[in-house]
C-alpha cells in the first residue's frame, strides 16, 4: 500500500514540477522545477527496484542543474537567471505534439501485452545490468571514466596561469592582492 501511494505521489510531483519548467518564468526557478521533476522520475525508477539506475540518475540530474545554474550566474545577461523571461515558443504547436505523444504513451501502456516474468533476478542486479549494457568492456569504460575526469581536471589547472597563491603570496601574508585586472576580481 505505501509502495503505491508513493508511486502516485512521485507520478504527480514528476508531472507538477514538469508542468512548473514552461509556467514559471526565470531561469532559476525553471532549473529547479525540472530538477524536482527529474528526482520525482528518480524516486519512481527507485521504486521500481533499478536502485543503480536510480542513484545515476539522481547524481547526473543534481550535477548537471547545479552546473547550469553556475553557468547562468556567471553568464547570464540578467543577474543569475533570475529575471523574469518567456519560456513559450509555438505553445500550440508543442501541445499537440504532447498531448499526441502522451495519448500514444497510454494506449501502449494499456493495450500491450504485457511479458510475463520467466526466470529467476539475478544475484548481483547491479554487475547483471553492468554486464548487459558494457559486456566485456566494463573495465574499459570505468578507466575512461578516471581518466577523463583527470584529463577536465588538467585541463582547468593548466589553462589558468596563476592560482590562488599568486595573488597574496606563498605564505598568504601580503595585504592587498596582487590582481592584474583591478578591482579584487582577477
Amino acid at each position: 500500500m505505501i509502495s503505491i501511494v508513493l508511486f502516485w505521489v512521485l507520478a504527480v510531483a514528476a508531472l507538477v514540477f514538469g508542468f512548473l519548467v514552461f509556467r514559471l518564468d526565470s531561469m532559476a526557478q525553471v532549473t529547479f522545477a525540472l530538477l524536482a521533476s527529474f528526482l520525482a522520475v528518480a524516486g519512481l525508477v527507485l521504486l521500481l527496484g533499478l536502485s543503480y539506475l536510480g542513484v545515476v540518475i539522481v547524481l547526473m540530474m543534481v550535477i548537471e542543474m547545479v552546473i547550469m545554474a553556475v553557468f547562468m550566474i556567471m553568464y547570464m545577461m540578467n543577474p543569475a537567471g533570475l529575471m523574469p523571461m518567456s519560456m513559450f515558443h509555438n505553445t500550440k504547436g508543442s501541445a499537440v505534439i504532447a498531448g499526441v505523444v502522451f495519448v500514444a504513451l497510454v494506449a501502449g501502456i494499456l493495450l500491450v501485452d504485457w511479458p510475463t516474468r520467466q526466470g529467476e533476478a539475478a544475484p548481483d542486479l547491479t554487475f547483471a545490468l553492468g554486464e548487459a549494457l558494457m559486456g566485456g568492456q566494463m573495465l574499459t569504460m570505468m578507466t575512461l571514466g578516471v581518466t577523463l575526469f583527470a584529463t577536465i581536471v588538467a585541463t582547468v589547472v593548466l589553462s589558468t596561469n596563476r592560482g590562488r597563491y599568486d595573488r597574496f603570496g606563498d605564505d598568504l601574508d601580503r595585504a592587498v592582492a596582487d590582481d592584474p585586472a583591478g578591482g579584487g576580481v582577477g
